[in-house]
């Protein structure tokens, strides 16, 4: 994909960032096609997952405030995979994969944070954000929170924080998630100003006995 086809419309364009669209080959029995697209598959033939993406235009930005009783702090690539574990019942990602996340080149040390609860000196907040410098496109990839903490305001903070530190660097930042993920984080982004939603279906072939 050209840059300037992506640049136009980042949402619309592709269901990943643009560093990813041209690395990553859509297997044989996997399609992932946009909302609008969705009746030129024979949806019976397919397990359907639906996706959002949103960007931020990085207006109207300001820096976070945290709460006292929490502290920021830098972690090590096993502390950020456990606490991921800890807060999902469906996903994980080892130590080994997130230390392979620093050999991108969209992989800035800055964008790594996570928030300690003082007083059990515990992570309760993590996130993860990426740069691609060619286009300037900031891109959230892991952000969570331990279930006893949600609604406290720290997932917020969290992408604010990593929306604070790309201002000099990003002219937008996407992210993408589940739709019916529970712990709704489409809300958590549109409340932090992000727009523009697509909905993406990645659309995966059902095995012949699974035919309805």
């Amino acid at each position: 994909m050209e840059k300037e086809v992506y640049l136009e419309n980042p949402c619309k364009a592709s269901s990943l960032p643009f560093w990813k669209t041209n690395l990553v080959k859509i297997p044989d029995n996997m399609k992932i096609v946009l909302d609008d697209d969705t009746q030129s598959v024979d949806v019976r033939e397919y397990i359907d997952e639906p996706y959002f993406k949103l960007i931020h235009r990085m207006n109207g930005m300001e820096k976070p405030l945290l709460d006292s009783g929490y502290e920021l702090v830098c972690c090590e690539a096993a502390e950020y995979a456990d606490h991921i574990a800890a807060c999902y019942d469906d996903i994980s990602i080892s130590s080994e994969e997130l230390v392979s996340y620093q050999a991108h080149t969209v992989y800035d040390r800055e964008l790594w944070v996570a928030v300690r609860e003082c007083r059990q000196n515990t992570i309760v907040a993590s996130g993860i954000a990426e740069l691609d410098a060619d286009i300037k496109e900031g891109i959230l990839e892991w952000i969570q929170v331990s279930p006893g903490y949600r609604g406290r305001g720290l997932g917020k903070f969290i992408v604010n924080e990593l929306l604070w530190r790309m201002k000099d660097k990003a002219e937008f930042v996407t992210v993408s998630g589940k739709v019916n993920n529970p712990t709704n984080p489409r809300g958590l982004y549109k409340a932090c100003g992000f727009t523009d939603e697509e909905i993406w279906h990645v659309m995966r072939k059902k095995f012949k006995g699974a035919l309805q």
